[in-house]
């Protein structure tokens, strides 16, 4: 499982004009599958998301979760980040996880997600999406399992 979080104070995914989902201080997470993902990458991703210090602390270190501030969770299921870009000038998706499997991992990450945390948004899997944030920092992470 490939995830890409950004600090952001705000962001949003829109579907079809429609607001699908909207946070304001927190991490919004593009979330990438792969063939070999399974629940234990799943529970590993999600353990890191919420244990990971990217917010400042009293000194401005970033020494504190979401958890610790009360953020919020906008996680949105991007399939191009587990393309394989090594070759040529075209991206091949061979690396990604086929389409039906992604979604049961996105569907499961929600899960366990909405299982662990109480604040936590998400694009539409499948879905044409515009994806708007306020990167706050700029902060970018990539994270993998």
């Amino acid at each position: 499982m490939i995830c890409i979080l950004q600090r952001v104070s705000e962001a949003s995914v829109k579907v079809e004009g429609g607001v699908v989902g909207e946070i304001g201080q927190g991490l919004m997470v593009l979330c990438g599958f792969q063939p070999g993902d399974n629940a234990q990458s799943l529970e590993k991703m999600t353990s890191k998301l919420l244990k990971f210090r990217v917010f400042s602390d009293d000194e401005d270190k970033m020494n504190l979760n979401i958890q610790q501030i009360n953020g919020q969770f906008l996680l949105v299921p991007q399939f191009t980040l587990a393309a394989d870009t090594s070759k040529g000038n075209r991206p091949s998706f061979h690396t990604s996880a086929p389409p039906e499997m992604a979604q049961q991992l996105f569907e499961k990450f929600v899960a366990l997600m909405n299982a662990a945390y109480q604040d936590c948004q998400t694009g539409v899997f499948g879905a044409d999406m515009k994806v708007s944030l306020v990167n706050d920092g700029p902060v970018t992470f990539q994270l993998v399992t």
